[in-house]
Parts: structure tokens; sequence; C-alpha cells
């Protein structure tokens, strides 16, 4: 692919759209952090992001060194140091990363924040006992990031993962003509409002190959879970719908990898 600037084209089209969106958002800076879902004792079972941090919260990552891939505006980066843990962070839009540091000052929190892409880790091998990796893949390419990933973390490390995912039988369905120009525009105003979703020209859904790729460097996979059957795609993220939603995917787990909206993987990442 073409480079400029040392940037692909991919990633040149994802930092612009970036950029535009953190000046838009320039005002989170200036509000509190909300950390409930690190130190709440009720947990919203229902909710894949809380299920992200009721894992986090058991792993005793109190000392770690930990490394956020693509953290935005700094939401996970903040939310782990909360746990204790040593936290590196990096985001490919200096504008992101700037209210991401705003942010951690605000909190007296020590982050290292880098500007960097994700294929491309400016981080010395075996360095990090975690890696997070939120909502960030399936912006990237996949097989050079993991390959990074695999550099940058310890033998033994774990690697966690939470992702916007769909079979790629389902995502033919989706892609479908008429789900594109007449089911998907309904719901999209169904499940958005009048919000703009937060969608960028080149992101895809991680499909099951995308995965496979992830858990390679896996020498074991300790926790999986998939979620969002029918939220976020057909129905509005409401609690009683999640909850039903959830229960579903519980009661047939072997249905997730099929109909699942989004997975949450986590592995020890093994060395050659």
């Amino acid at each position: 692919m073409q480079e400029e600037d040392g940037y692909t084209v991919r990633q040149l089209r994802e930092l612009e759209y970036h950029r535009e969106h953190a000046k838009k958002h320039r005002h989170l800076a200036e509000q509190p952090t909300n950390y409930e879902v690190v130190f709440s004792e009720v947990r919203r079972w229902w909710n894949p992001y809380w299920a992200l941090y009721s894992y986090l919260r058991g792993l005793g990552l109190k000392g770690k060194n930990v490394l956020v891939i693509g953290c935005g505006f700094g939401d996970d980066a903040l939310r782990v140091a909360k746990l204790g843990a040593n936290v590196h962070a990096f985001d490919l839009s200096p504008e992101s990363i700037e209210i991401a540091r705003e942010r951690a000052g605000r909190d007296a929190l020590s982050i290292d924040f880098k500007v960097a892409p994700a294929e491309t880790l400016p981080y010395e091998d075996s360095l990090f006992d975690m890696v997070l990796a939120h909502d960030v893949l399936h912006h990237c390419d996949v097989v050079p990031t993991v390959a990074e990933i695999r550099r940058v973390i310890k033998a033994g490390g774990l690697l966690v993962v939470s992702e916007v995912y769909s079979h790629s039988l389902t995502e033919n369905v989706r892609r479908s003509q008429f789900v594109e120009q007449v089911l998907y525009p309904r719901m999209q105003r169904l499940i958005y409002g009048s919000r703009k979703p937060y969608i960028t020209a080149d992101e895809r859904k991680m499909s099951e190959d995308d995965m496979r790729w992830v858990e390679a460097p896996m020498s074991n996979v300790l926790h999986r879970a998939y979620f969002n059957f029918l939220v976020r795609r057909l129905l509005p993220d409401a609690d009683w719908i999640s909850k039903v939603d959830c229960c579903f995917m519980r009661v047939f787990p072997w249905l997730g990898p099929f109909i699942g909206g989004r997975v949450l993987v986590a592995g020890t990442v093994g060395k050659s």
C-alpha cells in the first residue's frame, strides 16, 4: 500500500478522521472521568464493557506494566491505572493524546502516552505484562498489529481483547442489498437516534479469521465470551434488552462465534 510520511493511506484516513473527532470532543478534557466501572461492587453483568472490567479487576494488575493499544481519549488507560498498573498508552491522533494527557494530569495519574500507529509500536521487546486492545483492532491491519503485540509482550504475558465482531456469514447478510439499502438505514435511526454513529471509512468488524490471528500467539486461552446477538444490530442498547440478549448468549454459548456481535477473549502469550 502506498505510504506518505511513514503512514499508509489507510492510517492517514484514520488519522484525519480521529483528528476531527478529537476537535469535536475537546470539552472532554474538562470533564471528570467516571470510574464506576472500575470500583462499583454492583456489576452490570449484561454489559460487555462492564464484563471486560469485571475480568480486569480480578487480575491483580497493581505494579504490572500494561500497554493500552489505541487509547483514544484515555478512558481505558486511566481506568487501568486506577487498578494500580504502570500504564503505557498510545494513539494515532496527537489531538486525542493531548486530551488523554490532560485527563490523566487532572486525576494525578502517571501514564506514559505516545503518538504511534498500532502496526509499528515504539516499545522495546518483551516489556509488558499485559496488553489491552479494546475497540481498536478493527481499525488496524490485524496481522502486523498482532505481530507487534507479540513482540512487546513478555513470555507468559496476558493479551486481553474486546472487539466488535461478526462471523463472515453473518456479515454477508449484513452487506446484502436489502439490509444495506432498506433495513439498516431504519435500524440505524432506531439504534443511534439522531446521533451519527462513530464509524470510520476503513473500519470493519473482526471476523472469525481475524480472531484466529489474534488468538494465534496465545499458548493458553483463559477466557472467551460473546455478546450482542441483537443489541446494537437490530435493537438499541437498553438494559432490559441487553439482559435478555446476554442470557440467550450464555444459554447457547456454542452459537457465539456465529451470531455474536462482540467478543471478549484473553490468553497468555507464548514466545518461540
